[in-house]
């Protein structure tokens, strides 16, 4: 009878001080309308099923299948999807952590790819999911211990390493306007307004909001509103006064000023160029088909 004894050594490295804020599980569906938003924390998205597109930072990333992305602290982002290929994954909020690299040390989002390990990490992401969910005795424990075990294999496995980031958490109050307006944007809102369903001094939420997001309140608004215009732009033939209304503007003009300081173009020529790009890609689709055709026959 043999037998080999491994000798376990301790480890230099102490527990990751993070924590894990959320686990949750999103499917494009008919109602998803992707808005740009921020985190105060780092998202770790894994792709279960399906295609799409990731946008950061005027950058637009193809994603698919078993593709991981790590998108730090308080970077604008939001992902695309279609019917035929609809995006379904699971996201991680992790506090107290950032992701950085040799190479790149303002790194905004990183992106792998684990198709041939997709057991093991789908695994771990799994048992986080039937953690949250049930909440046995000492489920925070497990799943704290679970994350480690995620964030350290890998790293074992890719170049990159985690940063400590402060734990001072955005004030609730600011919190709360952000969240406010994402659901009420098209409801009349002003600086007043969110002062008052805040139940905090406006001038002091315009300075907390700003320190916070690096926007005043109002201008956040308009965001909103205009992101949420361009989408019915390029998806809809609803007149731009339908448009203007249904996304919360005051007028006509006050949209269509607010729309051409953010992206440069009249709502008008926005939805040319998007219509324009898209009879494009349809005439080089056509062609290609029809090209096969004759090479088939």
């Amino acid at each position: 009878m043999s037998n080999e004894v491994y000798e376990v050594p301790n480890s230099e490295r102490g527990h990751l001080p993070i924590k894990l804020l959320y686990v949750t599980k999103a499917k494009f569906d008919k109602d998803w309308h992707s808005t740009n938003h921020t985190h105060h924390f780092t998202e770790i998205l894994y792709i279960t099923k399906g295609r799409g597109t990731f946008i950061y930072s005027k950058e637009e990333v193809p994603i698919k299948e078993h593709d991981l992305i790590v998108i730090n602290p308080n970077i604008e982002h939001t992902e695309k999807s279609g019917p035929d290929y609809p995006l379904e994954y699971i996201a991680l909020g992790i506090q107290g952590l950032a992701f950085s690299s040799p190479d790149d040390p303002g790194i905004q989002a990183t992106f792998f790819n684990y198709k041939e390990e997709h057991k093991a990490y789908l695994f771990y992401l799994q048992q986080l999911m039937e953690e949250v969910e049930n909440q046995k005795e000492d489920y925070e424990l497990i799943i704290q211990n679970i994350l480690e075990i995620l964030l350290l294999k890998m790293m074992r496995k890719k170049t990159f390493n985690l940063e400590k980031t402060s734990s001072e958490k955005i004030s609730k109050d600011v919190a709360f306007i952000k969240n406010y307006i994402k659901q009420h944007f098209r409801e009349e809102i002003n600086l007043s307004t969110l002062a008052e369903v805040g139940h905090i001094n406006k001038y002091y939420l315009s300075h907390s909001f700003k320190k916070a997001f690096g926007v005043s309140p109002i201008e956040y608004l308009i965001q909103i509103r205009i992101r949420e215009s361009k989408i019915l732009l390029e998806t809809t033939n609803y007149p731009i006064s339908s448009i203007s209304a249904i996304t919360g503007f005051s007028s006509q003009s006050f949209f269509a000023q607010s729309f051409k300081r953010v992206t440069d173009l009249s709502p008008s020529q926005y939805r040319n160029a998007k219509n324009s790009k898209k009879n494009k890609t349809r005439k080089s689709k056509a062609t290609n088909e029809k090209v096969m055709q004759i090479t088939s026959q």
